[in-house]
């Protein structure tokens, strides 16, 4: 799929979902509540912007150097909300002085090396895109975003979550909705949605294995492991592992996500429950890697790549459809009937989906 088609409609991805900032909001603590209703005025606001933008379609990507080399700009929004702030660290500078900064930089830097050393892909949209980040966005906002053109990271309240570039996997998890958006550019609705959001929890997760050389045994399958605050009840955002497990609060609520289709969440609510459901195809992943073992961005990860870059996976795709095309692209790489195979079909019984067709 050409890029001019495939980032025509890019979303406003965050971090945090929606169903948990909401939960929050009704604390009885007049502080956490008050700054989880303006965290989710502040996202209402920016998706309400996305699609307006999505609209009027974006500019063409500037031509990039012949390089194989990141080109990493870091911002600071000095706690205001017009972006992208001011200019504090650049591709090859010096480190700043600010740990936040270099936690953006080095986060980056190792988005870029997975998709480059792993699956041989130059940037977000395979043409050597710069990566752009905000840091110190807003006061005390809880959340992190890819706006379909850089990433922006809040500093979170200090109490209910953490700094949001403390997470190596949430950083590669929001550019990953970058690779998704010049790719098969997958709806943000419904299964199609909880595909997308499943896509970045993978190669997020595969950035901090790599970055941490982790094996599939070693890892912790966590999303935003580090992000909650001291005083909350729960050691994640998500578990690919074990859905529905990784937070368990007076204040946040329970951990919503599924691990299989007989407890799929059918909700208006979070585009459809992309945040929720995406549990399922994240579970799909964990017992592909783990049955596979070993370097899970070496078989694992290259097979949901070929299946998200190959051209056949629709921008409404289900996970029927991602199961098959998946099943298929473990065939075309690596032969009919063995591990690779195997595994895939093991993994989308175990989470309960009939590949389509």
């Amino acid at each position: 799929m050409d890029a001019s088609h495939s980032h025509r409609h890019p979303v406003f991805c965050t971090v945090v979902p929606p169903h948990l900032l909401d939960k929050a909001a009704l604390s009885g603590d007049a502080r956490r509540a008050d700054l989880a209703q303006r965290t989710l005025e502040r996202d209402s606001l920016l998706r309400t912007r996305r699609r307006v933008t999505a609209v009027r379609g974006l500019a063409a990507t500037p031509e990039a150097p012949d390089s194989d080399d990141p080109r990493r700009t870091v911002y600071d929004a000095q706690h205001r909300t017009r972006l992208p702030g001011k200019k504090v660290r650049g591709e090859g500078e010096e480190p700043s002085r600010d740990a936040t900064v270099n936690r953006a930089y080095a986060g980056l830097g190792a988005t870029y090396e997975l998709f480059l050393k792993g699956f041989g892909r130059r940037s977000i949209d395979g043409a050597g895109l710069a990566l752009d980040a905000s840091v110190h966005y807003g006061e005390d906002y809880n959340n992190a975003f890819w706006d379909g053109q850089q990433m922006v990271f809040g500093d979170g309240d200090g109490d209910l979550f953490l700094d949001f570039t403390v997470a190596v996997d949430v950083i590669g998890h929001e550019l990953t909705h970058g690779v998704t958006q010049y790719t098969a550019n997958l709806n943000y609705h419904g299964q199609s949605g909880a595909l997308n959001e499943s896509m970045s929890d993978v190669f997020g997760s595969l950035i901090k294995q790599y970055s941490l050389e982790q094996t599939a045994d070693q890892a912790d399958w966590l999303i935003g492991a580090g992000l909650l605050g001291p005083d909350v009840s729960g050691v994640a955002l998500r578990s690919m592992k074990a859905p529905g497990t990784a937070y368990d609060d007076d204040e946040l609520g329970k951990d919503p996500q599924p691990a299989t289709m007989d407890d799929y969440v059918r909700t208006e609510r979070d585009n459809g429950g992309v945040h929720i459901n995406s549990g399922i195809p994240n579970h799909a992943f964990y017992v592909v890697a783990t049955e596979l073992g070993g370097k899970a961005w070496e078989r694992a990860g290259q097979i949901w790549y070929d299946t998200l870059t190959g051209g056949g996976l629709d921008s409404n795709a289900d996970f029927a459809d991602f199961a098959r095309l998946s099943t298929a692209a473990a065939v075309a790489r690596y032969g009919d009937g063995g591990a690779e195979h195997l595994a895939l079909q093991k993994a989308w019984s175990v989470v309960g989906v009939a590949p389509a067709g």
